[in-house]
């Protein structure tokens, strides 16, 4: 049973930083993909970054250039650096394992005008 705990996240003003993280843990378990979602009040659930097995990332048109999206394989963690941060990032993040359909228990993150 492969299971996400998410940290981090927070209050910052505009154009402040945040980092929020990720741990994998589960028997034999080891960082695949891993996605990082977003849910706005009243919004949908939207994919803000993607890093593959194989290191390569995606990110929405959003946020491109603002986050960065990296893993630390010895320690089953993935990391979401948000710079230049906008009162419209202000959500509940999710971290999320595709391959097994687990997420984490959310990040509040918000961003103050």
């Amino acid at each position: 049973q492969v299971q996400l705990v998410q940290s981090g996240g927070g209050l910052v003003q505009t154009g402040g930083s945040l980092t929020i993280a990720c741990v994998a843990s589960g028997r034999g378990y080891s960082i695949e993909n891993m996605n990082w979602y977003r849910q706005a009040p009243g919004g949908q659930r939207d994919l803000v970054a993607r890093i593959t097995r194989d290191d390569e990332t995606i990110y929405a048109d959003s946020v491109k250039g603002r986050f960065t999206i990296s893993k630390d394989g010895a320690r089953n963690t993935v990391y979401l650096q948000m710079n230049a941060l906008k009162p419209e990032d202000t959500a509940v993040y999710y971290c999320h394992a595709p391959e097994y359909n687990r997420w984490g228990q959310g990040t509040q993150v918000t961003v103050s005008s």
